[in-house]
């Protein structure tokens, strides 16, 4: 989506029929094109019209330890009660 790169539908895709179907302005879509920071609403009422909702995965990073590995090993310490120290009595 940054400045130089390719369009987003590509030569039979324009702007004015993609913000139609997406419900958008075509300023917002030729905007959103050339890299002026389109909102994540707006992206994505661009991608889903142009079949190309994946391409968010591209910003996701790769799990290294999935949620579930963790819970299956189980090596969590069990937890230990917090103690106060002990010191001068307090008055009442």
């Amino acid at each position: 989506m940054g400045g130089g790169g390719t369009r987003l539908g590509g030569a039979s895709c324009v702007g004015a029929r993609v913000g139609e179907r997406a419900e958008l302005s075509t300023t917002t879509v030729i905007n959103a094109e050339s890299g002026r920071n389109p909102t994540l609403a707006t992206l994505v009422r661009i991608l889903r019209v142009l079949g190309r909702l994946e391409a968010l995965d591209s910003f996701l990073p790769e799990p290294k330890v999935s949620p579930m590995a963790l819970l299956e090993r189980g090596s969590r310490s069990p937890r230990q009660r917090a103690y106060r120290k002990s010191g001068p009595a307090r008055e009442k």
